[in-house]
């Protein structure tokens, strides 16, 4: 387990953390492809989508980019992905959320001690968002993190959201190296922990599989246990 220990959770060196923007247009190739969607389904979300779960929850799941016909849909993370099937499962049974499937926006969900959000707030073409957007977006990014409490965990779901959730952190992405089930010691005595993403593309090929992905959870509910435990001591 590489360590961090003299890294801030916010440092002084991150770009100005903020909040939530739902009119965000500032880029302008993601703004343009969301205006051509939305013409296309008017019914669809197609602003940038919010995170998901109170700001300060223990922990804090961080994902890519929403999806065409899922978050970018509905408003809502991973809610009409297919990413969203394995991941709300795998809460519900791990006990933070509600319901262990997801129907929409407004289909009475509800999560505890954990906050979902992504990399990038758009839609990218091709989900594909290029250097530029993803710097441009990580300070909301930044926002997302700067409430998780000492003791937290950081979930990064893919090798992007973990240089992004980095990046957000004041860290070079070559700091802590990806890899499934690695886990990072941050500022604070909390922790990233990494996953590959529970797309459908990693979950047909088994490059992640249903046990993989509760090996991951089995970690963070060690860490957080231990975290409590230190903190009823202390």
């Amino acid at each position: 387990m590489r360590t961090a220990h003299d890294i801030p959770i916010v440092p002084d060196a991150t770009p100005a953390a903020q909040s939530y923007d739902e009119n965000c247009r500032r880029c302008g190739r993601l703004a343009a492809f969301l205006d051509t969607v939305r013409d296309a389904h008017p019914d669809y979300w197609c602003r940038p989508v919010p995170p998901f779960g109170a700001a300060t929850a223990a922990l804090v799941i961080v994902g890519l980019a929403p999806g065409m016909h899922g978050a970018n849909a509905s408003g809502r993370p991973f809610t009409g992905d297919h990413a969203g099937i394995l991941l709300y499962q795998t809460l519900f049974d791990y006990g933070y959320a509600s319901q262990p499937a997801v129907a929409g926006r407004h289909d009475g969900m509800q999560l505890t001690g954990v906050r979902i959000t992504n990399a990038v707030k758009c839609l990218p073409p091709d989900n594909k968002p290029t250097p530029a957007e993803m710097r441009m977006c990580n300070a909301f990014l930044a926002a997302d993190l700067k409430a998780l409490p000492a003791g937290g965990a950081i979930l990064a779901l893919g090798r992007i959201a973990h240089d992004a959730t980095l990046r957000a952190l004041g860290m070079r992405a070559t700091a802590l190296t990806f890899a499934h089930g690695a886990q990072h010691c941050l500022d604070g005595g909390r922790l990233l922990i990494d996953s590959y993403h529970c797309s459908r593309y990693n979950t047909n090929t088994r490059r992640l599989t249903t046990p993989m992905f509760r090996a991951v959870f089995d970690a963070i509910a060690d860490h957080l246990r231990r975290a409590r435990a230190g903190g009823e001591r202390a």
